[in-house]
């Protein structure tokens, strides 16, 4: 039951409530409806405000702040767009050349590389950017736990001690921390203070430091070994992530090189054996003999399945060293997109 639910049925309890349709005096019963009217006035208008903070229609209205904070949500926008791309120019090669463009062209192919790359760059960027601002934040997260704890160690009280720490600079901290200052300069409860700048930090790391420290504050601690503790425990976090990334770079170059060298393998393939062998076989066809040299070599579709399985193996293996590196795959489309405008670049002017 809702907050309306229950004042609804509170105002059916009212002694002057008109339940039997004649009892009751009749301004009252006309002053009652006219608090009604404005009642739901005022909760459609709650309901409006509330519909555009959050969900597509948050989107609609503030789309470059709601795709920085979720960069999921810029999908919205690729997606469609590289569908449009997708289908506009196939129909438009199907319709100005037939369909023989499809199998005699790399035109098609060309298509649907740009309508991939439409679709994950701008993801790609956008998670790029997050996952600078949450490095930045976890690496400054113990500092700023740690200079409070030995602040209200020297005597000051927290809200001083934090208004004291705000003055420093933090990296992307530093805004939420200058917020938390002033919610706390107004007199809002450390408890509920630390938690909203918890859910403003919005990383993993800062949630579980700002629930032990609400607990344990809740619970009658002392507040500076507490923040010491979350400075501690962010510190170790943030050195065994640093040391994962660190230990999986091997693998990650690995990844990367094997592409190359695939590309690399293909390009010498192709220009030395594969165009010798359609050379060869063109020569045997134009001197009318009757045999034939292992049969006709078509380089352009050698090329092109090359060209696919290029593309193919750069998009994955951007994913498998996205989640070698940081443990997303999220975080390898930024490989891929790389590897993928290499792969077409290469085969496009080079191969």
């Amino acid at each position: 039951m809702g907050f309306k639910d229950i004042f609804d049925d509170f105002l059916n309890r009212l002694p002057n409530r008109d339940r039997s349709g004649g009892s009751g005096m009749d301004g009252d019963a006309a002053g009652l409806n006219a608090f009604e009217e404005q009642e739901r006035q005022i909760f459609d208008q709650i309901e409006n405000t509330r519909k555009y903070r959050e969900g597509f229609y948050r989107f609609i209205r503030h789309p470059l702040q709601v795709m920085i904070e979720e960069p999921f949500t810029v999908l919205y926008i690729s997606v469609p767009a590289a569908l449009v791309l997708l289908i506009g120019g196939f129909m438009s090669l199907v319709m100005s050349y037939g369909v023989g463009v499809l199998f005699s062209t790399t035109m098609i192919d060309d298509v649907l590389v740009f309508a991939l790359l439409i679709a994950i760059v701008p993801l790609a960027l956008l998670d790029l950017k997050e996952s600078l601002r949450v490095s930045s934040i976890e690496a400054s997260l113990p500092n700023f736990f740690r200079d409070v704890a030995g602040m209200n160690d020297s005597g000051m009280t927290l809200p001083h001690a934090i208004h004291i720490v705000s003055e420093g600079e933090y990296g992307a901290l530093t805004p939420h921390i200058r917020k938390l200052d002033t919610e706390m300069s107004w007199g809002v409860p450390f408890v509920e203070a630390i938690r909203r700048f918890g859910k403003t930090v919005n990383t993993p790391l800062a949630e579980r430091s700002v629930d032990l420290i609400a607990h344990a504050s809740s619970a009658g601690g002392d507040v500076s070994e507490v923040l010491r503790a979350a400075a501690h425990d962010a510190y170790e976090f943030f050195n065994l992530k640093s040391e994962r990334r660190n230990g999986m770079m091997i693998y990650m170059i690995i990844v990367v090189m094997s592409f190359f060298v695939f590309l690399f393998v293909i390009g010498v393939l192709s220009s030395t054996f594969l165009t010798t062998m359609a050379e060869a076989g063109q020569a045997v066809a134009s001197s009318g003999s009757s045999q034939t040299f292992m049969g006709t070599v078509d380089l352009f579709l050698y090329n092109r399945i090359f060209c696919h399985a290029a593309l193919i193996q750069g998009f994955f293996s951007g994913l498998a060293a996205g989640v070698m590196g940081e443990g997303r795959v999220l975080a390898g489309l930024k490989y891929s997109a790389l590897m993928v405008l290499i792969a077409w670049i290469a085969f496009r002017f080079f191969i």
